[in-house]
């Protein structure tokens, strides 16, 4: 995993969005080793003179290949960021540690509560209020000149990983970070495709916390074969690369509660009913199967996590009633939804 600091790209070039103050950045990184940044500015195909130049752009290519660079010939994923170096690897075990989460919530805490394993200098929390999820990064330690670089990389790596995890691009509410609006301020609206407040109390992203329920779709072989190159995955756009199977899973999954049907989830995904049909039962899928696979996490999830009384449990799983709920219950595990908690809470 590395630094997601590039803006994306287009399939037919590479349009130089991203600032020169990121570049100036890990050239700091080099100037605290004593060690000299030109072997990586010419990697890149970045000229020296445009360090010196506030208005010069770079492309998303240049910057991924800088940073690979960089992190290999410093052995500090952090790029200078911390008191101590992340030598090549730290971002990937925190990857390791989250890939075999059955929700993206889960795997989102642990990825924010094993960051405090590799650093200290920063600490990431995620944080549940209503509706609404926030990722919070406090600054533990001065971070310096390196502060911009180091908040907005760590979250936009986050949210890069957790869209992976996904296979979809997780839509934002906010992104906001704790200093002025800098000059390049333009460049953080594409590197979070969302509405981005400067000068706030804290670093965070804040996302519709329903999304936290989304099931991982990525398991170790997908995550060996990602770690090869990982940089692309984090600085630029997530494209799914998902069949319809999983996008329906997750556009049922993302809203649990609801009564989905097949008119409601074909507006979503902008087909026709027919056609959803047809290509499911292609794959070997049907509708009310995913429904019940969906339903089934879901109720398994909060009735093992949460002490909510079954008729909301039945309610947020999306049933009409508490009776038809513990039916479906029944079949699916040859328990009712009771005897299911109690049997859980006992071991």
């Amino acid at each position: 995993m590395s630094t997601p600091l590039l803006v994306a790209t287009t399939a037919a070039q590479h349009p130089a969005h991203t600032p020169i103050a990121f570049v100036r950045s890990v050239a700091l990184a080099y100037a605290q080793r004593g060690m000299a940044v030109d072997g990586a500015l010419q990697v890149a195909q970045i000229a020296p003179a445009q360090l010196y130049d506030d208005h010069a752009r770079i492309t998303a290519l240049q910057m991924e290949l800088l940073c690979d660079h960089a992190m290999r010939e410093l052995d500090d994923e952090a790029l200078g960021w911390f008191q101590r170096r992340l030598p090549w690897g730290s971002y990937g075990l925190l990857a390791r540690a989250s890939i075999s989460s059955p929700s993206l919530g889960l795997a989102v805490a642990r990825w924010c509560r094993h960051h405090g394993l590799l650093t200290q200098d920063i600490a990431l929390q995620l944080q549940v209020d209503g509706s609404l999820a926030t990722i919070t990064l406090t600054m533990q330690h001065d971070l310096g000149a390196m502060a911009e670089f180091c908040q907005l990389s760590v979250l936009r790596n986050l949210h890069g990983f957790a869209s992976w995890l996904v296979d979809a691009r997780l839509p934002l509410h906010r992104a906001s970070f704790p200093f002025a609006q800098p000059a390049h301020h333009g460049v953080y609206g594409l590197l979070f495709a969302a509405p981005v407040q400067f000068a706030a109390a804290v670093a965070s992203l804040e996302l519709d916390a329903a999304l936290l329920q989304l099931p991982v779709l990525r398991d170790e072989q997908a995550l060996n074969a990602m770690l090869q190159r990982a940089l692309p995955i984090q600085v630029r756009p997530y494209t799914p690369g998902q069949g319809l199977v999983q996008r329906v899973r997750q556009a049922l999954a993302a809203h649990p509660q609801c009564g989905h049907t097949a008119a409601s989830l074909c507006a979503a995904l902008h087909m026709a009913p027919r056609s959803l049909h047809r290509q499911l039962q292609q794959q070997g899928s049907s509708l009310q199967q995913l429904k019940d696979d969906v339903r089934r996490h879901r109720a398994l999830h909060l009735l093992h996590r949460s002490d909510l009384p079954i008729k909301r449990v039945a309610q947020a799983c999306g049933f009409a009633s508490e009776k038809s709920f513990i039916r479906a219950f029944a079949q699916w595990t040859g328990q009712a939804p009771g005897a299911y908690r109690h049997a859980q809470r006992g071991r």
